[in-house]
Formats: structure tokens, sequence, C-alpha cells
């Protein structure tokens, strides 16, 4: 985990950042897989996270 800007978590094969707009009232959240499908369910899975708390 790296929170230099934000929160970048690091999995085997795939990776989420989470920061705060310095602009907007909005929660960005950037993911890299090894296919764009598996990285829009990571950003998914994190976006339901945030929206449950």
């Amino acid at each position: 985990m790296d929170c230099t800007d934000g929160v970048k978590i690091n999995f085997n094969e795939e990776w989420v950042h989470l920061r705060k707009s310095n602009t907007e009232p909005i929660i960005r959240v950037y993911t890299e897989s090894i296919t764009s499908q598996k990285a829009d369910a990571l950003a998914l899975r994190f976006i339901k996270e945030i929206s449950d708390l």
C-alpha cells in the first residue's frame, strides 16, 4: 500500500488508486489489471465499498 497521493493498493496482477479531487467533491478511482474488464470490475468493487461507508 502506498499513501503518497491518496491510497494505492497493489494486488498480484492489478492495482487500485483512490484519491480525493482537489477541484471537485469526488473521489477519483484509477485501476489497472490484465484486461480492461478486470480493471472495470476492480473499480466497481471499490466504488461499492466506498458507497457503503
